[in-house]
């Protein structure tokens, strides 16, 4: 799913952030990471979606039958408390199905959190280094490297159930205006290509859950709420600075320039490389002759298949 995510993000933009003209991947580069996007990305979606509700659904219903209320409210972690009850000797393969699970789940979010720096980077909302992958592994590098390192700085604090909530709601947050700017979309640019197109009804649906949530959120944990909207707005002045301020001091771009080499050489990664279709390229060509002048000198080859052709 990670990589199947990366293909379906991002595409070549202005790079406001970082300083210099350098080459970056065109919009229908996609560096080779899936093959059959509008195959396999629904697939993967039809697939995952019923197994994860198939497996929730029966588990849940196993520890409500096989526990009191009194028993699940007491117990810090429901599948070991199973698992004690009634696998017995056995008892320790849940705690090994928990950690396999949860390795798994910061796998996925360690190949989806990292496009998203890589996508934006392409865009040039965040440092052009981030858009680089390597030049053996073709893997976005520095990307997975800010990940991780922006993971690390989150995990400083003490309270990790206070974190969880602030994270959650901002995800959750950003869910629904993703769905939402779907659907603007669609409805101010209707003939743009789309891979993939699905009925408007699923977003409306989605967002009228996802509105009942939010206010439900809001309601009962305001504090919280707005917090996590504080942390998040705190990435308005670096956006002003960083995108939408472009004429920036020479000193600032000179050691933008250096910092991006230095990581280059660290991480070793370069821009991808964009490879254009034969059909682009017929594209490009018509509009080059389109553009050239009227009173343009016949090319040599073109010249002597026309004297050739006159008697």
């Amino acid at each position: 799913m990670g990589q199947l995510f990366q293909c379906a993000v991002g595409h070549s933009g202005s790079r406001h952030f970082h300083s210099g003209e350098a080459p970056s991947p065109g919009p229908d580069h996609h560096h080779g990471d899936c093959t059959d996007l509008q195959r396999n990305l629904p697939r993967a979606i039809f697939i995952s979606i019923p197994l994860v509700t198939f497996v929730y659904v029966f588990a849940n219903v196993a520890y409500v039958t096989a526990m009191s209320p009194q028993e699940l409210l007491a117990s810090n972690a429901v599948a070991v408390t199973f698992g004690e009850k009634l696998l017995g000797v056995m008892a320790w393969i849940m705690p090994i199905s928990v950690a396999l699970s949860t390795f798994g789940g910061v796998n996925g979010s360690l190949f989806t959190s990292s496009r998203l720096f890589f996508a934006g980077a392409r865009e040039g909302h965040l440092p052009s280094v981030l858009a680089m992958i390597h030049v053996k592994r073709c893997t976005p590098i520095p990307a997975l490297l800010f990940t991780c390192i922006s993971t690390l700085l989150m995990l400083v604090t003490s309270d990790i159930y206070t974190l969880i909530n602030y994270v959650g709601f901002i995800n959750y947050l950003f869910y629904g205006v993703t769905i939402a700017g779907q659907i603007v979309l669609r409805w101010k640019k209707p003939d743009i290509p789309r891979p993939i197109k699905i009925n408007l009804l699923f977003p409306i649906i989605y967002l009228l859950f996802w509105a009942f949530l939010l206010i439900f959120s809001l309601w009962s944990e305001p504090v919280v709420c707005g917090i996590g909207l504080a942390i998040m707005l705190t990435g308005v002045p670096v956006y002003f600075l960083g995108v939408y301020w472009q004429h920036k001091p020479k000193c600032l771009n000179d050691f933008i320039k250096l910092l991006t080499l230095v990581s280059q050489k660290m991480c070793v990664v370069v821009y991808p490389e964009m490879g254009e279709s034969s059909e682009t390229e017929m594209i490009n060509e018509d509009i080059e002759e389109q553009q050239q002048p009227i009173n343009q000198p016949i090319a040599s080859k073109d010249k002597d298949s026309v004297e050739q052709s006159q008697p």
